[in-house]
């Protein structure tokens, strides 16, 4: 069911979700939102056999090519704009675009492939954007966010968090902790002011 925009919307925010190829970013922008999302997933073909890796992405058949697109109302006045990225490294220089306005980012990683992670978090850093890290469990984790939060050198300010990027109400949790992250740093820049 489609939910149209109120006529009392008047500010637009933003965030991105990155991550490795095959992580769920697209399943996480289609749980969380309100519409109907847009997406430009296309059908992997021969085309990008050794160019994209599917191995790692069990059963995976589509891929995003451009980006995902969803939205959910916070109130009369806000609402939240979702852009999930394409996770491919051909892809990459979309993201330079995406973050152009974007108050944060949620990192999505799946804990079987840590290493994908990487550029996102280096691209984030880069930019100087802030980002929670959701770990899109594929059945039973087999380390700690602790132990995650070493293998990828992340400091302890930064939020991780446990989702299944199938379920709405773990996304919306991702969402809020990034809120409560974006919440918190404001705050902090306030006071030292």
């Amino acid at each position: 069911m489609r939910t149209p925009l109120a006529s009392t919307a008047r500010d637009g925010l933003k965030i991105a979700v990155v991550g490795g190829f095959g992580v769920g970013k697209t399943t996480l922008v289609r749980s969380v939102s309100e519409i109907r999302p847009l997406n430009t997933e296309e059908t992997m073909t021969q085309a990008g056999v050794g160019i994209d890796d599917a191995r790692s992405a069990d059963g995976k058949t589509t891929t995003t090519v451009a980006f995902d697109f969803g939205r959910i109302t916070l109130n009369e006045e806000m609402v939240l704009y979702l852009f999930g990225a394409p996770g491919q490294e051909r892809f990459w220089f979309l993201w330079e675009r995406l973050f152009a306005g974007t108050l944060g980012a949620v990192v999505l990683v799946d804990p079987r492939r840590l290493e994908e992670s990487w550029y996102a978090i280096d691209r984030l850093e880069h930019h100087g954007m802030p980002f929670v890290l959701a770990r899109n469990n594929f059945g039973a984790p087999e380390h700690t966010l602790d132990e995650v939060r070493d293998a990828l050198s992340l400091p302890a300010d930064i939020p991780m968090v446990d989702c299944d990027a199938r379920s709405r109400e773990d996304c919306k949790s991702v969402l809020i902790s990034l809120v409560n992250h974006l919440y918190a740093l404001s705050f902090a820049r306030e006071q030292a002011l």
